[in-house]
């Protein structure tokens, strides 16, 4: 999905939640923040996020995944496994009956750099977030980590992930 679809689909989502009265609120992380909020890659496979009311949303989700095709999970919220709460929210969108927002970048590198999943995007996402930070060492990114991530929660995978994402960076220049 590229923006502008992401974008469709929601406002379609909204309408939905229109008809039926309901007001909803969706926060959005992971691929969807990239592609939305900081436009550093052009599409992404899903929506993931956390979305109030949820099972309405859910309803109204499936409703525009009938409509246009879609798998039935492109809104999802299995990402929920990893966030904590959001002190700040950026507002992407004011639907008539939908709120978009997603956490300010230093919580999605957190959030990116604690799931650190080698075979997705998360390395090019981490890269540029830790980019647009203006982070230039590893003991920068565990200090953003920690803001939101007590120490005891930081999986070692993460401190592995973080680390050669640097080594890579000094060997390609």
């Amino acid at each position: 999905m590229e923006r502008d679809e992401i974008k469709n689909y929601l406002r379609q989502l909204s309408n939905i939640l229109k008809r039926k009265n309901i007001r909803g609120e969706l926060g959005i992380v992971g691929g969807a923040a990239m592609c939305l909020a900081f436009k550093a890659r052009a599409s992404t496979k899903d929506v993931d996020g956390v979305f109030e009311p949820s099972s309405e949303v859910r309803l109204a989700a499936k409703e525009v995944a009938e409509e246009n095709s879609l798998s039935d999970d492109w809104l999802n919220d299995a990402a929920k496994a990893f966030m904590v709460p959001v002190p700040k929210k950026r507002i992407l969108f004011e639907f008539d009956h939908l709120l978009v927002w997603t956490p300010e970048a230093d919580y999605l590198l957190a959030m990116k750099t604690i799931s650190a999943r080698w075979d997705t995007s998360d390395r090019d996402d981490v890269i540029f977030l830790i980019s647009f930070l203006g982070l230039r060492s590893p003991e920068k990114v565990y200090q953003v980590i920690q803001e939101y991530y007590p120490k005891a929660r930081i999986p070692a995978k993460t401190q592995f992930f973080i680390d050669e994402i640097f080594e890579k960076a000094l060997v390609d220049g």
